[in-house]
């Protein structure tokens, strides 16, 4: 990454009131990019947008990604250099409680992003981000590559997949005539600032700070877990380098290492270590849940041959920063310089 590559760039982020794309917001501006965001208001009370105070360092929209037109029209008013789309429906288990909405979302979302940059004039180039989940998962444990079989056995999965087959469609039938377009597969991200529901990072910080263990339901599930930071250094990578090579305009997986897929108890006994005062976790059977896929990993091995991208933050590094993060924010620190921070010490990692 080059951070001088990116002063006075024009840049529009979509999601960016929510976690992945708050971390991602941030780091544009420390770079001295002109950054405009379209969002929902942040989902949750607190969130990661005001306790870094955000919206301080860009000019900050609340739009819905469905509407069409307001985001044509901010898109067209922000005249973007690089787009980046995170705005998602990003819930596993909300999108079986409401898989309308989650489609509505990620699939028809995409495409009026996708349909409103076929009139940018200045776009450089522009990156989708999607997950790990749109791959068809028969569970042999072996990673995925990207040319392997789009799939999804529940909603969030497949409505991520239908959106990657969008942009493969609008890649080839327009976009390539306007700017290179990619797609990206990151694994599963953890890092301070995630107050969702039903997601086991906040899940374990808001029973570690009142005292009770954290009850997991399925803490055999294989995960490939990675800091928020390093998938957003791949995507300031990859968007340099798609401005300057249209062969890039492809599918990106951008996960950890294979040290980094461990099982769900794994992770939060790493958790619970990182915090310490005796945090625990329980197992909580629930044979009402919903189907999760049990193995899950991804091959990044393009990536890292093609791009020069690799994670740098170890899976102990990534969840002592994450932990970091709640106990500085929960003690009342500034929390845009401690976030700052945290990004300088990825940068210095690099």
């Amino acid at each position: 990454m080059s951070p001088e590559f990116w002063r006075g760039r024009r840049v529009f982020v979509t999601g960016h009131s929510g976690f992945f794309g708050g971390w991602f917001s941030l780091w544009l501006q420390r770079l001295g990019a002109e950054v405009t965001g379209y969002s929902l208001a942040p989902p949750t009370q607190p969130n990661l947008f005001e306790a870094v105070a955000l919206d301080g360092g860009m000019t900050s929209i609340i739009g819905d990604i469905r509407d069409a037109d307001a985001l044509s029209a901010s898109i067209r008013n922000a005249d973007p250099e690089f787009v980046f789309h995170l705005a998602a429906q990003p819930l596993v288990r909300r999108a079986y409680a409401a898989p309308v909405e989650t489609f509505s979302t990620n699939v028809m979302g995409t495409v009026n992003l996708l349909e409103a940059i076929r009139a940018c004039t200045a776009l450089r180039s522009a990156l989708i981000f999607t997950t790990d989940k749109v791959y068809e998962n028969i569970e042999t444990g072996v990673g995925f590559r990207e040319d392997d079989r789009l799939g999804g056995k529940e909603p969030y999965g497949a409505s991520k997949a239908c959106a990657e087959i969008a942009v493969a469609a609008y890649r080839h039938a327009y976009l390539d005539r306007v700017a290179p377009v990619a797609t990206v597969r990151a694994g599963n991200i953890i890092g301070g600032g995630d107050w969702a529901s039903d997601r086991l990072f906040p899940d374990a910080i808001r029973a570690f700070a009142a005292g009770d263990a954290l009850r997991i339901r399925n803490p055999e599930a294989v995960r490939p877990w990675q800091h928020a930071l390093d998938p957003a250094r791949g995507l300031l990578m990859l968007a340099e380098r798609l401005s300057a090579d249209e062969a890039a305009a492809r599918e990106w997986n951008f996960g950890p290492p294979d040290s980094s897929a461990v099982p769900v108890g794994d992770l939060a006994d790493r958790m619970a270590a990182a915090w310490g005062g005796g945090a625990s976790w329980i197992r909580e059977g629930d044979k009402t849940a919903p189907y999760e896929a049990r193995l899950l990993n991804l091959d990044s091995s393009r990536a890292k041959d093609m791009l020069g991208w690799q994670p740098v933050w170890s899976l102990e590094r990534a969840v002592n920063a994450s932990v970091e993060w709640y106990q500085a924010f929960l003690a009342r620190k500034d929390m845009r310089a401690f976030s700052l921070s945290q990004i300088d010490a990825m940068e210095g990692a690099n």
